[in-house]
């Protein structure tokens, strides 16, 4: 799967990505992680990606022109199997179901991440296939709903995790989308004690137990 995101500020998914379970995956080439920048494609000396918006109002607005050209260099032609998402927190929900969507359909997903007051209305209406958001508020860029759909997304690559049982178990893949309460060692702490039935060796016991303390998902 290949991972583009369009962005004023590629040192923070470089950041995000490069480590931890996404950076062993890039390693071992199950996924790519690549930034464009957008002031790369503007055409004056300050590189300038933002204006005043028409009709007055506080703020500036990323201009189309750079993201046009941006675009085009992450999806230089129409496939299917590649899909332009705008990061916005009037989009799609997203969801575990949309990441499984994203993990089985396609094989490249370019993000584009706005900044200051939001993204001239053209690029949604044009140049991407869908606006997508992480939840009801506002961020300040589109940064972290991109890193968070990545994130979601390439842990359902086979490979991606290190033990394949997690994935197969994880409580959003099943129909009580939920999680249940997790235990390690030590046994007891303070006085705070792991539920017997988790300590009882019992397969049948345990799942009872946490199908009925599963925790459901709002």
């Amino acid at each position: 799967m290949k991972f583009t995101v369009i962005t004023l500020f590629p040192e923070l998914i470089a950041a995000y990505t490069n480590a931890a379970m996404l950076g062993r995956a890039q390693k071992k080439h199950l996924i790519s992680v690549a930034t464009i920048n957008p002031r790369d494609f503007t055409q004056d000396a300050h590189q300038t990606v933002d204006d005043k918006p028409f009709g007055g109002g506080a703020g500036m607005v990323m201009k189309i022109e750079p993201l046009y050209r941006a675009i085009k260099k992450a999806a230089p032609r129409k496939n299917k199997k590649c899909r332009v998402i705008l990061l916005s927190a009037s989009g799609r929900p997203f969801t575990q179901a949309v990441a499984q969507e994203f993990a089985a359909r396609y094989t490249e997903l370019v993000f584009v991440c706005g900044r200051y007051e939001g993204v001239d209305a053209r690029v949604a209406e044009h140049l991407v296939d869908e606006e997508l958001s992480v939840g009801s508020y506002v961020l300040t860029g589109g940064e972290l709903p991109a890193l968070t759909v990545i994130d979601a997304v390439a842990r359902l690559i086979q490979g991606v995790l290190g033990n394949a049982e997690s994935l197969a178990e994880e409580s959003h893949n099943t129909d009580n989308t939920g999680e249940y309460p997790q235990y390690t060692r030590p046994e007891k702490f303070k006085t705070w004690r792991v539920p017997p039935e988790l300590l009882s060796g019992n397969h049948a016991a345990i799942a009872a137990w946490r199908r009925k303390n599963l925790k459901k998902i709002r």
